[in-house]
């Protein structure tokens, strides 16, 4: 959804340094980026987008950050990850023809801003997809190996001070392992996991070859794919379609301990069914970025079981992400200014 254009000006609604500002303008001269630091939330690590909870704006600042959001031609990120706040913007602004979100599954947050189908239809929204995909899939192959090599009896017998009698390990390039997502993440994974020797299911809607994929099958398929994976990774974004797929009826087709990695969205597994397969054996290992409610609850039983490794949504940040994503979004600012498609354009049917 490109607009042959002369200059893009472009708010800066989220942290970003000096250094990466001066980036995106080196690396496309048409864009002006309008910032104001003293507006921006600081960063307290890499790729905060939210920024230090303690920041707090004056009446007179926030005025002035909804002038430089309602005179931009398109949003760097969703201003202080409010999506009431930028779904204000875009009625504010009429000549608001773009936003980049931060997050991969910037999607779900279009969703979530309920933007009527005219306001969808005026402005472009992009995710960063791709700039992730690295980062989780080696987490993912991280939770597949951890299952493999017996990561949770290790961790038990070094604190226990017990050297025990040796055991034979499973062999992840024996095993077959059965990706739920295509996309970025998954893609990236196969070919990880390939290199490794692993025997690769892929799911997909659309049947089309990807490299390291040994078979794809149609969702009609999957159990039957289920029922001969060793291991499950679960990449899909949080959509009507994928919500609870791995259910319990899902869980009543896998083999007995089954490996469940889940860098996708928290709402694509039933976390008490999840559970349940946890506690009898039937899941062996989970390996898990996202929960379904987030931070995951004090009183969750995920919290204390062996076989489970929790990572607090952080497994997608990488200290290259901010410099990534912002070469993303000057290469789809000359596509934007030079009327070509924008990669990364969210589907605002399926949102994601």
């Amino acid at each position: 959804m490109g607009i042959a254009a002369e200059t893009l000006t472009v708010g800066v609604a989220t942290p970003l340094s000096e250094e990466l500002c001066a980036l995106i303008e080196s690396l496309e001269p048409r864009v002006q980026l309008i910032r104001d630091q003293s507006l921006l939330p600081p960063m307290r690590f890499t790729a905060d987008y939210a920024g230090d909870p303690d920041f707090r704006r004056s009446p007179q600042q926030q005025s002035q950050f909804m002038q430089l959001l309602n005179s931009a031609d398109a949003l760097y990120g969703i201003p202080d990850l409010s999506t009431p706040l930028l779904k204000e913007v875009v009625q504010q602004n009429d000549g608001l023809r773009w936003v980049q979100t931060m997050a991969a599954g910037g999607g779900a947050q279009i969703r979530e801003a309920g933007f009527t189908r005219h306001e969808l239809d005026r402005v472009a929204f992009t995710t960063s997809a791709g700039v992730h995909g690295g980062p989780l899939a080696e987490f993912a192959l991280f939770g597949l190996l951890a299952a493999s090599k017996s990561l949770p009896r290790l961790l038990r017998q070094s604190q226990a001070h017990e050297w025990s009698e040796r055991w034979p390990m499973a062999q992840l390039s024996d095993q077959t392992i059965l990706l739920l997502g295509l996309g970025g993440i998954g893609s990236a994974l196969a070919e990880k996991l390939s290199a490794l020797g692993v025997h690769v299911i892929g799911m997909s809607r659309r049947g089309e070859t990807v490299p390291g994929v040994a078979e794809i099958i149609e969702p009609h398929n999957l159990p039957a794919a289920i029922q001969r994976a060793d291991g499950i990774v679960v990449s899909l974004p949080g959509t009507p379609h994928t919500e609870k797929l791995v259910d319990a009826e899902f869980l009543t087709m896998v083999k007995p301990g089954v490996t469940v990695v889940n860098v996708g969205r928290g709402s694509v597994i039933d976390e008490q069914a999840l559970i349940a397969a946890l506690e009898d054996g039937r899941v062996g290992f989970a390996a898990l970025d996202v929960v379904e409610t987030e931070p995951l609850v004090e009183s969750s039983p995920l919290w204390e079981m062996d076989n489970v490794l929790l990572s607090p949504h952080t497994a997608a940040l990488s200290y290259a992400q901010e410099e990534q994503i912002a070469r993303l979004f000057a290469r789809n600012a000359s596509a934007f200014l030079d009327g070509r498609a924008l990669r990364n354009v969210v589907d605002t049917v399926h949102f994601y």
